[in-house]
C-alpha cells in the first residue's frame, strides 16, 4: 500500500511539473504542501516542491506571509527543512531570511513551542525540551547574528520568545528530571546495600584459621569447579557495587543542577545517560554474581544450568522493556546540527533592508 501511494504521488508530481506557477497554485498544490507539512508527511511536501522550484517560497494564502521553510521549522519537519536549506537557500536567500507580518524571522518562529502532537512522541518533558532546544540552536546557527538579536513587533528577540513559550515546559522538565533521578537513586542505593553485604558474607563462609573464603582454598577436593565461579562472583560483586555507586553519584549531580535551558541540551541528558549506563551494568553484574553463587553452592549438578540460562533470558528481557529511556536518550544525545551543511551565508551577511518588514 505504501509503495502504491508513493507511485501515485510521483505520478501526480510529474503532471504538476508541466504546469506554470499560476496553474500550480490554482490546482491547490501549494495547499497540499502545507497540509502535508502540518500533518507530518514530509515525503509528499518534498515531492511537490521538487515539481516547482519557486513554489517553495510561496505562502499558504495571501494573509499568511510564511513560506514553506518557515512553516516546516514551525512544525518541526526536519526532512522538509533540510531539503529546502540544502537545495533552495542558495537561490532564494532573500526569501530564506524573510520575516512575517508580525516581524518574526525564522529564529522567532522556531522559538515558539512546537505543536503538542509533535512533542507527544518524545518520552518525558526533559527530552521534549531538549528537542526544542536542539531545533532552536540549529536554526540559530544558520542565520546571521543580526537575526538572532532582531526584535519582532512585540519587541522580543528570538531567545526571549523561546523563554516565554517554554516557561511551563522548563518547570515540567525540571520536575520530571528530579523525579526520575530520585527513583533511580533509590534503585542504585538498594543495589549498593545488597552487593556490599554480599562481599562480606561470601558463599561457603570463611576459613576459621586463615579468614580467607573457603571456596578459594585450592587444596580442597572441590577446588576444580569452585575457584573459577567463586572468582566470577567476587569480580561481578565488585563491579556491581562500584557501578551502582557511580550511578548514584550521577543521579545526585542531577539533583544539584541549576536547571537552566542550556543544561537540558547536553549536560543533564548526558548525566542521565551515564547514570543509566552504570545502573544497567550494575544490574547485569548483580545477576552474574547471583548465578555464580548458585553454581558454587550447587556444585556440578546439572539442574543449575537451566536456572542460570532462564535468569539470563529473564534479565535481558526485563532490561529491554524497562530501559527505553536509555535507548531514547542515546538516540537524542548528542545530536548533530539539523542543518549539518555549513551555512551558505556568512554570519556577518549584510541584511538587505527590503527583506525586513518593520
Amino acid at each position: 500500500m505504501c509503495m502504491l501511494a508513493g507511485e501515485v504521488v510521483s505520478f501526480v508530481c510529474q503532471r504538476l511539473g508541466h504546469l506554470d506557477h499560476n496553474q500550480f497554485v490554482q490546482n491547490r498544490a501549494v495547499e497540499a504542501i502545507f497540509l502535508a507539512i502540518k500533518n507530518g508527511i514530509p515525503e509528499i511536501a518534498i515531492e511537490i516542491a521538487k515539481a516547482n522550484e519557486d513554489i517553495s517560497w510561496t505562502g499558504t494564502d495571501p494573509e499568511d506571509s510564511r513560506n514553506m521553510f518557515a512553516y516546516a521549522i514551525a512544525h518541526r519537519q526536519e526532512e522538509v527543512a533540510k531539503f529546502l536549506y540544502e537545495h533552495r537557500a542558495d537561490k532564494f536567500y532573500d526569501k530564506f531570511y524573510d520575516t512575517d507580518e508580525d516581524g518574526n524571522n525564522n529564529s522567532h518562529l522556531v522559538a515558539k513551542l512546537a505543536p503538542q502532537f509533535q512533542l507527544d512522541h518524545i518520552t518525558g518533558a526533559a527530552l521534549q525540551l531538549q528537542s526544542e532546544l536542539h531545533w532552536f540552536k540549529s536554526v540559530e546557527a544558520i542565520v546571521p547574528r543580526f537575526y538572532n538579536e532582531q526584535t519582532n513587533k512585540d519587541g522580543e528577540t528570538p531567545y526571549q520568545v523561546f523563554v516565554k513559550e517554554h516557561k511551563n515546559l522548563l518547570k515540567e522538565a525540571e520536575g520530571w528530571m528530579k523525579k526520575t533521578a530520585e527513583s533511580l537513586t533509590v534503585v542504585g542505593a538498594l543495589i549498593i546495600t545488597i552487593m556490599f553485604a554480599a562481599a562480606f558474607t561470601v558463599p561457603g563462609g570463611n576459613d576459621q584459621n586463615t579468614g580467607f573464603p573457603i571456596f578459594l582454598n585450592t587444596t580442597a577436593p572441590a577446588a576444580s569447579f569452585t575457584v573459577t565461579p567463586f572468582m566470577v562472583f567476587i569480580i561481578s560483586d565488585a563491579i556491581s557495587l562500584f557501578s551502582a555507586a557511580g550511578s548514584v553519584l550521577m543521579f545526585l549531580s542531577i539533583h544539584t543542577s541549576r536547571y537552566t535551558y542550556e543544561d537540558f541540551l547536553i549536560s543533564l541528558p548526558m548525566k542521565l545517560i551515564i547514570g543509566l549506563d552504570f545502573l544497567f551494568v550494575s544490574i547485569v553484574t548483580m545477576t552474574v554474581a547471583f548465578c555464580a553463587t548458585l553454581y558454587v553452592l550447587r556444585g556440578q549438578q546439572k539442574e543449575v544450568i537451566p536456572l542460570i540460562v532462564f535468569a539470563g533470558i529473564l534479565m535481558s528481557g526485563a532490561l529491554r522493556f524497562n530501559f527505553p529511556l536509555l535507548f531514547e536518550n542515546l538516540a537524542l544525545t548528542p545530536r548533530p546540527n539539523i542543518f549539518d551543511r555549513k551555512t551558505c551565508f556568512s554570519a556577518d551577511f549584510p541584511i538587505i533592508p527590503s527583506v525586513l518588514h518593520y
